[in-house]
């Protein structure tokens, strides 16, 4: 993996919304003391960048947003968890059901 992202290049930032000082009122103390972050996957606008540079990026959406680069290239690590048995099927016996009825 290169340690320098060039423009194009999908990356993704960081950047501090709120401060602590900042939350509203309403919010829990546990959540309170800790400042609201973004974290955005988007294309590098910059000639060239390195992580911990400040950049800004283009969203799918098309939206430009400024941030501290953190990551190039970053991939999605996130899961659906296990696979259910009981959803596995109940499109299978949906799809079943409906064929019945059309069929009436």
């Amino acid at each position: 993996m290169d340690s320098m992202a060039k423009k194009g290049d999908w990356v993704k930032i960081h950047r501090v919304l709120l401060e602590p000082s900042q939350r509203a009122p309403q919010v829990p103390e546990d959540t309170a003391r800790v400042p609201l972050e973004m974290r955005l996957n988007g294309f590098l606008l910059e000639e060239t960048a390195v992580p911990g540079q400040e950049v800004g990026i283009r969203t799918l959406a098309g939206r430009e947003v400024r941030g501290t680069l953190v990551e190039i290239q970053p991939r999605y690590t996130h899961t659906f968890g296990q696979p259910i048995p009981e959803l596995l099927e109940i499109g299978i016996r949906a799809r079943a059901l409906l064929e019945e009825g059309a069929e009436q």
